[in-house]
């Protein structure tokens, strides 16, 4: 790190003098990420810290210089996890609002047939729903972890001891599989074992490099989501026309009920504008607001205002030396009232894109027909159940980072852009064809 620091400092083409840390604040930085390898992996901790040196060893100056704003942001600056600091490049497509707009209503994608992969088109029926909620009561409250696949139990509403769970902590590894490709020489040194892309470790060596509080769960059964809270095909304004396509993306945490919606954001298309940006309480007790991914902290929620309040910023004196001010989420009590503000916002006929959109719609229990769905404009292979993750797609079409906030998580209105984005450039794509 300090070889690292002394490049930045002699380079005489950086402006940025803030980036070139004294000793103490390399120390510091040191120290916070031995810290982050031992609370986040403990059971591998030396492993892990081997493979930042080897990183660090190898790192380029702008690499390096990334690490440096990221450790900044987070122990100085204090910017909110999952809040982004760079504004992408704007995207020209060489068309109109209006055509860009005309175009979109012809990528729109048919749901029919989809089912099977997670897309819901009609409600299920009453009987359905009560058939759903017998079985939860059969089932006495057991189900599959999520992330270890152990059995445990969940206790909506609390035990009678005050517990929510059992099962005590999981242990998992929050990274996936890797297989390494092939080699001409694994006839005589034997092929490469698979590993966790989490920690390097080769599968079978452990349960798992993390450790969570308790064990969680989802529901995908569409019966047993409408249990919990039905779904609503998305109604007609009558005294409103026709409505510019909508981007929206949702964030979801683990509760005693599955995984709900903890946060929805909508933005105008093409223009990516924010429309609607709340946190939601579940309807569940939480069990882990899933802030790798999500990028909702509990701070959130602490400092979150209701919906329809006048937002206020920190005051200079709040403020501690280096912290940004920031606005606080605003909040709504459940997801069926941030289903009632989306409503508001489109029509029936009205483009709703999201990247894997039946995961957002399933959140927010909506069944609404026009739905342009990347992974769909943008198969992969033979097409679904097969999906490219967005932040690969926007690397790819987009020439664009995203989801660069490590441990701070996602940001949901970051992921609602660079999907309609992807519209965008697929809406381009067919105007010449045409």
């Amino acid at each position: 790190m300090r070889a690292l620091n002394d490049k930045v400092a002699k380079d005489k083409e950086n402006t940025d003098k803030s980036l070139v840390l004294n000793p103490n604040e390399l120390i510091t930085m040191a120290l916070d990420e031995e810290e982050k390898a031992a609370k986040g992996n403990p059971s591998v901790y030396g492993n892990v810290i081997k493979l930042r040196i080897v990183k660090f060893t190898k790192m380029s100056k702008d690499d390096w210089a990334k690490e440096v704003r990221d450790h900044l942001n987070e122990r100085y600056y204090k910017i909110a996890p999952g809040q982004q600091d760079q504004t992408p490049a704007a995207l020209n497509t060489g068309l109109s609002t209006k055509e860009e707009i005309a175009i979109a209503h012809k990528l729109v994608t048919p749901l029919e047939g989809l089912e099977q992969y997670g897309y819901v088109t009609k409600a299920p029926t009453q009987e359905e729903v009560e058939g759903a909620r017998k079985g939860v009561i059969e089932s006495k409250g057991w189900e599959k972890c999520d992330r270890c696949g152990g059995r445990f139990q969940v206790f909506p509403g609390r035990r009678e001891d005050g517990s929510l769970t059992t099962g005590g902590q999981c242990t998992y590894h929050p990274g996936k599989p890797f297989n390494p490709p092939r080699s001409r020489t694994d006839h005589i040194t034997g092929p490469k074992e698979a590993y966790f892309s989490c920690c390097n470790e080769t599968i079978g060596t452990s349960s798992g490099c993390t450790k969570c509080d308790t064990h969680v769960f989802k529901v995908s059964e569409t019966k047993r989501l409408a249990s919990i809270l039905q779904f609503e095909t998305t109604p007609k304004q009558p005294h409103t026309g026709p409505l510019a396509p909508v981007g929206f993306d949702c964030e979801m945490g683990y509760t005693t009920l599955g995984m709900e919606l903890i946060r929805l954001t909508a933005v105008s298309w093409p223009e990516g504008k924010e429309l609607l940006d709340i946190l939601v309480r579940p309807m569940g007790e939480i069990l882990d607001l899933n802030s790798r991914f999500s990028g909702v902290f509990p701070e959130h929620y602490t400092n979150a205002i209701p919906y329809g309040s006048a937002a206020t910023q920190s005051s200079s004196s709040e403020l501690e030396p280096g912290e940004v001010q920031s606005t606080p989420l605003k909040v709504v009590e459940s997801p069926a009232a941030a289903r009632a503000l989306l409503f508001q916002l489109i029509q029936p006929d009205t483009p709703l894109i999201g990247h894997a959109i039946d995961n957002d719609l399933n959140s927010c229990r909506i069944i609404h027909p026009t739905v342009i769905d990347t992974v769909i404009l943008y198969p992969v292979g033979a097409g679904l159940p097969n999906r490219m993750s967005l932040k690969t797609l926007a690397r790819k079409f987009l020439d664009r980072n995203i989801q660069t906030g490590g441990n701070r998580g996602h940001d949901s209105k970051e992921d609602a852009v660079a999907t309609g984005d992807l519209v965008r450039v697929k809406a381009s794509e067919t105007w010449k064809v045409l």
